[in-house]
């Protein structure tokens, strides 16, 4: 009996302290819980450094961890969010720049922003509010990670360091693949596992994706893995544009060797086969049945396509690759465009970059440009202006626009450095089609970058249609990646 009271009792004790805390945690204010958020993620951030070093195979802490990258991502961007707009005023390089940069149209904005300033106070109350409120129930599931982080530390540790450092931090962020962890085990989970006696000869695994998401990134990644390299003897890359027509000894004689290796007994082959479109039907099921007479028991196939037709070719669920969400873009993007050096330290920058950042659509070549266009000028009024055109850009475009930019669609651009020189010319730029070149195929790569055409900083302006460099990646397959533009003549004012 008294041990059923003395378990009531605590049961009471219990439920009375958490209600404290509950009201305590509501009596917080915005500074305090900033501050607590900020601590909370230094906490989360290195355990999830850790992880990245170590070589997890079990699924259950991998998705674990994918869940605590993305709690940490949200967490980053409300901390942002809240800070820059708290910080954010209208000082004086704020009407520095929209005075340069509306003081030639007739319909002046910055007259329009202060006639609309008291509406805006009331908007950002509101905003404030539901911003709190969220940023209280963020801590709250950032604090459940938190407590259960000891058992998960304790797991962490049983499984082996990586050969190599993690590229976790910002010194390295231009070689590494960012987002993509889950993706990455889930393929090599795949191809790790044995295929059952008496069922298909090899497993076929579709990677879909729109263009320019990171399909074939995210395979090079995978094929260069050591555990991948060690469970096969021969992996080999499809280069042709498409299926229709290959017989056994054509197929092969279009397969370059990515990886070789001399194995006793029975060899296991990879074959990465890589797909603008989709694919006829009963030229797969032929590709399939004359792969049968040299790929051996226990031999993949990964497939990589924009159609989602390819889905239905695989024998396990297709994987299904997204834009970023606009938090982890946002942590990407910050991490290109600072640096080593500390946002909290740039306020009014931050709150720009935040706002570019939506304007980039989740592109990762348009990380990269409008990045190192950045930090070619840490001025407010600089960044202003490339503001200014990445909205102009967006409305111009906003016809041909879609979810993530395609190749083959027309798409216009201003000169960011003739606005900057108070230039009445403007010179308008027509991106007319892209396309990507790999390391040591025919043709040189253009000297002409799209930052020169965007800092103005091109001598004499090429006539007719001619190439730029838009990104040389410096990730796995290292593609370069190629704009044909043209130079249109645009006199007319801003709008």
């Amino acid at each position: 009996m008294e041990a059923l009271i003395s378990a009531v009792l605590g049961d009471l004790v219990g439920r009375a302290i958490s209600i404290m805390v509950d009201k305590y945690r509501e009596q917080t204010t915005a500074e305090e819980d900033v501050q607590r958020l900020h601590q909370l993620l230094l906490r989360i951030s290195s355990v999830l450094e850790e992880a990245e070093g170590r070589c997890v195979t079990n699924q259950g802490m991998i998705r674990q961890v994918s869940m605590m990258i993305k709690q940490m991502f949200r967490g980053y961007y409300l901390l942002d969010n809240f800070k820059g707009r708290n910080k954010k005023t209208d000082d004086d390089d704020e009407e520095e720049v929209s005075h340069s940069l509306f003081a030639q149209s007739k319909f002046n904005p910055a007259k329009r922003f202060r006639r609309l300033s008291s509406i805006n106070q009331i908007k950002s109350t509101v905003i404030d509010r539901d911003s709190s409120k969220e940023l209280k129930q963020v801590i709250l599931v950032l604090e459940r990670i938190v407590a259960d982080m000891k058992e998960f530390s304790i797991f962490l540790m049983s499984y082996p360091r990586m050969y190599r450092q993690p590229y976790a931090s910002y010194l390295f962020l231009d070689k590494c693949m960012f987002g993509r962890q889950m993706e990455r085990e889930q393929t090599i989970s795949f191809l790790l596992q044995a295929e059952p006696l008496g069922g298909e000869n090899f497993g076929v695994l579709p990677i879909v994706g729109p263009g320019l998401i990171g399909k074939s990134t995210l395979v090079e990644h995978v094929c260069n893995d050591e555990r991948v390299r060690d469970h096969f003897s021969l992996i080999l890359r499809y280069n042709g544009n498409d299926l229709k027509d290959e017989t056994a000894t054509t197929f092969k004689d279009h397969c370059v060797i990515k990886h070789q290796s001399i194995r006793s007994g029975e060899e296991r082959s990879l074959v990465v086969i890589e797909l603008l479109g989709d694919v006829d039907q009963e030229a797969w099921k032929r590709l399939l049945y004359s792969s049968e007479r040299y790929m051996t028991h226990g031999s993949k196939i990964i497939v990589t396509s924009r159609s989602e037709k390819m889905v239905s070719f695989g024998t396990t669920e297709a994987i299904k690759l997204h834009s970023l969400s606009k938090e982890a873009y946002w942590y990407f993007f910050k991490m290109l465009v600072f640096g080593s050096t500390d946002p909290e330290e740039h306020p009014k920058l931050t709150a720009i970059a935040m706002e570019l950042a939506l304007e980039l659509r989740g592109s990762f070549i348009s990380a990269y440009i409008v990045a190192a266009l950045l930090r070619t000028n840490f001025s407010a009024r600089f960044w202003y202006s490339v503001l200014r055109q990445a909205k102009e850009y967006t409305k111009k475009n906003s016809l041909v626009l879609l979810e993530y930019p395609e190749d083959h669609v027309s798409r216009y651009a201003w000169s960011i450095g003739e606005i900057l020189r108070g230039s009445k010319d403007r010179k308008l730029f027509l991106i007319h089609y892209s396309h990507q070149k790999e390391p040591g195929a025919d043709g040189e790569v253009p000297r002409i970058t799209v930052m020169d055409l965007l800092s103005g900083t091109w001598g004499n302006m090429p006539r007719g249609k001619f190439e730029v460099l838009s990104w040389r990646s410096l990730l796995p397959p290292y593609y370069s990646y190629i704009y044909a533009c043209e130079f249109v003549q645009h006199k007319n004012r801003m709008p």
